[in-house]
């Protein structure tokens, strides 16, 4: 049998220094916002010649835009991010771009104003906070009947503010290397992750309650360790099926869901790592009080399993 709970030092080891990386990146490089939260106008271009997109950069500091960002989709359009446009301003872009490469369509085009990029920020944090809380009291209650039922609840917590973690940090590394935003594609794909990450951990959490209530061994590392390696092959196999479809999502449709991809192909990397290594093993840690171990870890090792 794999000793899952054994090494819970370990994989709780590996977690804080995951933690601690994306808390640095977050710290130096931030997150880029989308035009969702931040001020400004998007317009998708497509040119009947091709023109290069270093070309195209330099046009549009020519034309006046220096602080531009431009991303090739898969089709070969452009998507430009600009300040907030004016009708007029807009029109006289659209003059400038086709005096420079020829006849262009603006296949989309919006902005937004910084109020309503400030509004959909806050409710974006509000909507994180509130699933937040709602899993908290779900878990807290579909476990009520089990011992110390608010362990469960605020474990899950923790191991849902790791995914997070872990999925804001990628973005703010891939928004310094390669100029990515955050968009409400972005935001639906934490939500995403979050739904999929708690589904894993109450898996596990309801086979710990089944075998508790079978009484397979009086050792609650013992029982949470059979949980975990009767549930491991269908975490896994879920995991992997998913993947296989996010993987396809991204490939095939491209620029348009790319932050929302990319989101749940880390997330679902992070809540099954999360699910298997990180809430049941903290209900071990919480139950054998050996919180001081997760900082020093010869302590931990000499307490054995």
């Amino acid at each position: 049998m794999f000793d899952i709970a054994g090494k819970r030092t370990l994989f709780l080891l590996i977690s804080e220094a995951i933690i601690l990386i994306g808390i640095i990146a977050l710290v130096v490089f931030g997150l880029k916002p989308g035009i969702e939260f931040s001020s400004g106008s998007i317009m998708t271009v497509s040119f009947e010649e091709e023109v290069a997109q270093s070309e195209l950069q330099e046009e549009m500091v020519n034309l006046g835009y220096d602080n531009v960002l431009i991303q090739r989709t898969g089709e070969g359009d452009y998507i430009i991010r600009t300040p907030e446009l004016s009708g007029e301003e807009k029109a006289a872009l659209e003059d400038g771009l086709s005096a420079r490469f020829g006849s262009l369509s603006v296949r989309e085009f919006y902005s937004v104003s910084a109020m309503v990029a400030a509004q959909t920020a806050h409710n974006a944090i509000i909507a994180v906070a509130v699933a937040a809380v709602g899993i908290l009291l779900y878990i807290t209650w579909a476990f009520r009947r089990m011992p110390k039922p608010f362990h469960y609840g605020i474990c899950a917590i923790i191991a849902l503010a790791h995914d997070v973690v872990l999925v804001l940090g990628a973005f703010s590394i891939l928004g310094a290397i390669l100029g990515w935003e955050i968009n409400l594609m972005f935001i639906t794909g934490v939500l995403a992750v979050i739904g999929y990450s708690i589904n894993n951990t109450v898996v596990v959490f309801d086979r710990i309650r089944e075998n508790l209530r079978r009484g397979i061994s009086p050792d609650f590392t013992t029982v949470v360790n059979s949980s975990l390696v009767e549930t491991l092959s269908r975490s896994l196999n879920t995991s992997l099926t998913t993947m296989f479809v996010v993987l396809a999502l991204l490939l095939f449709v491209g620029a348009s869901i790319q932050n929302f991809a990319v989101v749940l192909l880390i997330g679902i990397v992070a809540g099954t790592y999360s699910s298997l290594c990180i809430a049941p093993t903290l209900l071990i840690v919480w139950e054998r009080g050996e919180w001081g171990g997760l900082v020093f870890l010869p302590r931990a090792k000499a307490k054995g399993a």
